[in-house]
């Protein structure tokens, strides 16, 4: 179910590193690195960090699925149709792959025996990470900075997994509700557009 998940992560994160690009009027190449560090930056920060070869480096499915994406949206020109990155199917996919991220970057942490700090760490880069990357590069400020209810649900996934984890709860069925209760309240926080004060 969290490979699926991942995939689906992947196809949303893909698709809002394409969008990114092509509304900055990247060429080839910078869209590209856009959808390559939207798609993947997190997961690699997230393995260099614990001393693993990324995983995107040893495994060819994320890839086919970044370059397919990539692929089709340029076929179908949707590179020159209005953004589809509000519509709900974006939300959706993209909650997914929120959600999905969050929860494998704090299970690696909790393998590594991080402390809390840690698995938050993890959490939230492997979820954020490759977005913010692609922000800075684009020179804007990272979007997860300007909506607080994104990147603070990674850490509240983090938490939560690592509190279940102290108490030797973290099976199928418990990752499975946080899974579930995790895209709900990325789904709620979108519409209802909750936010954190800005000082």
């Amino acid at each position: 179910m969290f490979e699926v998940a991942d995939y689906i992560g992947i196809i949303a994160f893909s698709m809002s590193g394409f969008f990114v690009a092509v509304r900055n009027k990247l060429d080839f190449l910078g869209v590209l690195i856009s959808v390559f560090l939207t798609a993947f930056g997190g997961g690699v920060l997230r393995d260099v960090t614990v001393h693993k070869t990324p995983y995107t480096f040893t495994h060819t499915t994320p890839v086919l699925i970044m370059i397919a994406v990539m692929v089709f949206f340029v076929l179908m020109k949707l590179h020159k149709k209005p953004s589809i990155e509000n519509k709900p199917l974006f939300i959706v996919s993209d909650s997914i792959g929120l959600i999905s991220f969050s929860i494998t970057g704090a299970l690696v942490g909790l393998e590594q025996n991080l402390n809390i700090a840690g698995v938050l760490a993890l959490s939230f880069v492997t979820a954020v990470g490759g977005g913010i990357i692609r922000d800075v590069i684009i020179n804007e400020v990272p979007f997860v900075l300007k909506t607080g209810f994104y990147g603070t649900i990674a850490l509240i996934i983090g938490a939560i997994l690592y509190v279940l984890d102290n108490y030797e709860m973290v099976n199928i069925y418990s990752l499975s509700i946080v899974f579930i209760l995790g895209v709900l309240l990325r789904g709620v926080a979108y519409y209802k557009k909750w936010y954190i004060p800005m000082l």
